[in-house]
C-alpha cells in the first residue's frame, strides 16, 4: 500500500483495526472456521485486546524518494497477486490499482501516479 499522511502510525493503526474487524467478521458470517483458526494461532499471546491476529504488528514505512522508486514500488505491489499465483495478470486482481491505470475501473479509489 502506498499512502501519504501526516498522522501515518494513527492512520494505520486505525486501517488495519477496522480491516481485522471487517475480516474477522466476514469469515464467521460465512464460517471459515480454518481461517479463523489460522487467526487466533497467528495472535501474539501477550495481546489481550482481542482474540485473532489478522496483521503483522507494527509497521515498517519506506519514504519514496523518486520516481523511479515509486514505479517500482507500484509495479512491486501490482505483480504481488501475479507471483502468488493467484490470477495471470496484474489487472485481473479485482482489488489492484492495475485495474485503474488500464480505464477499466477499480473497487477501491487511488490517486494515478503518471509516469
Amino acid at each position: 500500500m502506498i499512502v501519504q499522511s501526516r498522522e501515518l502510525s494513527k492512520n494505520i493503526r486505525a486501517f488495519k483495526s477496522w480491516t481485522a474487524r471487517a475480516i474477522i467478521d466476514q469469515f464467521s458470517e460465512n464460517g471459515h472456521i480454518l481461517q479463523l483458526k489460522k487467526f487466533r494461532e497467528a495472535k501474539n499471546p501477550g495481546n489481550s485486546d482481542s482474540r485473532h491476529q489478522v496483521w503483522q504488528e507494527g509497521f515498517h514505512p519506506k519514504q519514496i524518494v523518486s520516481d523511479e522508486m515509486m514505479i517500482q514500488k507500484i509495479e512491486y505491489i501490482h505483480n504481488n497477486p501475479v507471483k502468488r499465483g493467484f490470477v495471470d495478470y496484474p489487472e485481473d486482481w479485482r482489488y489492484s490499482s492495475a485495474r485503474n491505470y488500464l480505464d477499466m475501473g477499480g473497487i477501491i479509489p487511488v490517486t494515478l501516479f503518471r509516469f
